[in-house]
């Protein structure tokens, strides 16, 4: 039970063009690595070339059984494994959203939203704290002219002060 090759393919009008590919080659002899994946990259773009979209299909090609998916945004993906891998665990990989099918990206991206909204929180309470510091200046600036008015109203009264 082995799957060689995952591709990301965009149908064009013409011809479906490679995104990204990541191939297990490793079963291979060195000698025949290059010619393998060759091999997979023409199958992948032949068979999105020749899937209408939305829809998927299985094809067996030689020893290997191709999955493909086809979204109705022309992107396409294929898996290529052997005839052994579950055809359901296939299409289930093609269909997951890329975040959700790792738990440690799914962990990793609740972590990012986390520091976005910590950093967030943070910037407003610099904020909050910046303008706490403007309000306390503002309140001793008018404390202190509050004084000064009182000791020059005192002054100006006690000499018009009624015996």
């Amino acid at each position: 039970m082995r799957l060689y090759s995952l591709s990301i393919l965009h149908k064009g009008a013409t011809k479906a063009n490679l995104l990204k590919a990541a191939y297990d080659l490793s079963s291979f002899s060195f000698f025949q690595r290059s010619s393998v994946q060759e091999f997979m990259t023409f199958t992948s773009a032949l068979i999105v070339e020749r899937t209408s979209q939305g829809s998927r299909a299985s094809v067996k090609e030689q020893e290997y059984l191709c999955h493909v998916y086809v979204r109705n945004d022309n992107l396409g993906a294929v898996v290529i494994a052997d005839t052994e891998y579950p055809q359901r665990v296939c299409f289930t990989l093609l269909d997951k959203n890329p975040r959700e099918a790792d738990a440690m990206t799914k962990v990793q991206a609740e972590l990012d939203e986390t520091k976005i909204i910590l950093h967030n929180t943070m910037e407003s309470l610099l904020e909050r704290g910046e303008k706490l510091d403007d309000l306390v200046a503002k309140s001793e600036h008018l404390g202190n002219q509050s004084k000064a008015f009182y000791k020059t109203a005192r002054k100006q009264n006690s000499c018009c002060e009624i015996m």
